[in-house]
């Protein structure tokens, strides 16, 4: 799971913003201002026939802040993403 979800910075962060485009999700901003120091993201790739999903998770953070269910605060009654 990415570690973003309770991150502090989550609304602004310009990598979190790189995943939900990565996963085509709505953005929790459209202008991020925080730009982390040193995120490390993980990439699975699965495949399915003729079909490529790719999971894209941030999984450490020099940057990280937590704030544990901060994406669940700006979303409330949404399913947190995995």
């Amino acid at each position: 799971m990415c570690i973003c979800v309770n991150c502090h910075y989550v609304d602004r962060c310009e990598t979190y913003h790189a995943v939900e485009a990565q996963h085509q999700q709505p953005h929790l901003t459209e202008n991020p201002t925080f730009d982390p120091n040193e995120p490390s993201i993980n990439v699975n790739i699965r495949t399915s026939g003729e079909m490529i999903e790719m999971e894209w998770d941030v999984v450490g953070c020099l940057s990280f802040k937590r704030e544990t269910g901060k994406w669940s605060k700006l979303r409330p009654g949404e399913l947190v993403p995995t």
